[in-house]
């Protein structure tokens, strides 16, 4: 696979990049609607409100191993960016030594600490328990969730973006057909041949382990057979102390960043879920929806890391700068247009989801896709320029930023503007769309002063 570098221009590399990884959001995306529905439809607002907490639970889950993958990333980046693809080869098994220790970790904090994590959230105790219940029944196949975010990771570093889409499409595909075979009532003659039970929302949990089980296992075949140049080798899986290191330099505040927005999300979602299910329904919704918005958010991201690390390992700053300005601007191109999407069709794509007994929910979430979608140009800024930042290795500013924009904007001005001025899940949708705008100013000049240009990994 030639390398975004060998490529003339920075329109080809960077498209070549963004598409594979817009195609694997918007499987993902797929996945969390087709949940959305069976939960809206089949199964009642209550387990509609527990999906709302499940998506950022599963965004903190799959948000810890970044502790590892940014550093991945960054640092495959730079080294095959400047042809030293033995060191290449050797970050890509490290890091997967490291993910292995971290899953291990994880399972064994989570078997202690979820539930009361859980009860933190504000929400009803019915809810509360459908939200364990799926979390339990996906803890054991972390060490698979761990090959999906860390693998990708090092083969986008190398310019590889397709063999993560595969596998994560894999992921998706086996995640619907087993929901949808286990829930769907059409299914019900189905399901009594083959003497399966009736599991109603354990079927969505069902579904998700085994997706990742066998997504995982695709990813973890790629490697051992080698994609990109990059290779599982055996005797490189061996601890090294230095590397790991190196990476979690990079990887920890990175990660760190990552973590404090999904630990904010969720602060922020608490929040939400205190003024009651028909606003945290809602407000599960319209994120879903406004996930439309991050697809090319992420994709962009995504081809703007690589692009900045690769042409920072191969000493070419200037043209590392022009990719970042050409992603940031056919980035900002697509989100303005999901921007007016969900402004003038919020009613419409809000009832996709909501079955009309739910009337409330389906007037509330129209709206608030309204107000977020004035946040779109700036959401565009600071995803691809943050994509930037990390690539480069650059992560201890984002954190800053990061918990600037969560802890001095917006949850002091959601509690304001849900407590003290009681404007409902409509204040805390502004206070979002306010951090949003700081949080891109702040990054847009991080960017413009260049020090990023000059990090070294």
């Amino acid at each position: 696979m030639a390398l975004p570098l060998e490529s003339p221009g920075t329109l080809r590399p960077m498209l070549r990049l963004a598409l594979p990884v817009l195609a694997e959001q918007f499987l993902a995306t797929l996945v969390m609607y087709s949940d959305t529905i069976l939960a809206g439809h089949y199964l009642g607002k209550t387990p509609l409100a527990a999906m709302t907490l499940l998506a950022y639970f599963m965004w903190l889950l799959t948000s810890i191993f970044a502790f590892v993958a940014i550093g991945s990333l960054a640092m495959t980046a730079r080294f095959v960016g400047a042809r030293d693809m033995e060191m290449a080869q050797r970050i890509t098994n490290q890091s997967l030594t490291a993910g292995a220790g971290l899953a291990l970790l994880l399972v064994g904090a989570l078997l202690v600490c979820l539930r009361p994590a859980i009860d933190l959230m504000n929400a009803e105790e019915e809810v509360a328990a459908l939200t364990a219940r799926y979390m339990y029944i996906l803890l054991p196949m972390l060490p698979a969730v761990m090959l999906t975010q860390v693998g990708p990771a090092c083969l986008r570093g190398a310019g590889d973006t397709v063999s993560g889409m595969i596998a994560m499409g894999l992921v998706n595909v086996v995640n619907v057909a087993v929901a949808w075979g286990l829930i769907c009532p059409a299914l019900a003659d189905w399901r009594q041949a083959l003497g399966l039970p009736e599991l109603g929302f354990d079927g969505l949990a069902i579904g998700a382990a085994l997706g990742y089980a066998a997504g995982g296992a695709l990813m973890l075949v790629f490697l051992l057979r080698g994609r990109a140049g990059l290779r599982i080798i055996p005797s490189l899986l061996r601890p090294d102390g230095q590397l790991v290191r190196r990476i979690l330099r990079i990887g920890v505040p990175g990660g760190c960043d990552v973590l404090m927005a999904v630990g904010c999300q969720m602060w922020f979602v608490s929040i939400i879920f205190h003024l009651g299910s028909t606003a945290a329904a809602a407000h599960g919704v319209a994120v879903r929806i406004e996930s439309l918005a991050y697809l090319p958010g992420s994709a962009f991201q995504a081809a703007a890391a690589t692009l900045a690390g690769q042409y920072l390992g191969a000493r070419d700053p200037q043209r590392a700068t022009r990719a970042v300005w050409m992603t940031c601007l056919v980035g900002g191109g697509v989100l303005t247009a999901a921007g007016v999407l969900f402004f003038f069709g919020g009613e419409p794509l809000v009832r996709i989801f909501v079955s009309e007994r739910d009337s409330d929910v389906v007037e509330l979430a129209a709206a608030l896709l309204k107000i977020v979608a004035l946040a779109m140009p700036p959401f565009a800024v600071m995803s691809v320029m943050l994509g930037a930042l990390r690539g480069s290795g650059d992560t201890r500013l984002t954190m800053i930023i990061t918990a600037a924009g969560f802890l001095v904007v917006r949850i002091p001005l959601a509690y304001a503007l849900t407590r003290v001025w009681p404007l409902g899940v409509y204040g805390a949708w502004y206070a979002m769309v306010a951090d949003l705008g700081v949080r891109s100013a702040l990054v847009y000049l991080r960017f413009r002063h260049g020090g990023w240009k000059r990090v070294t990994v």
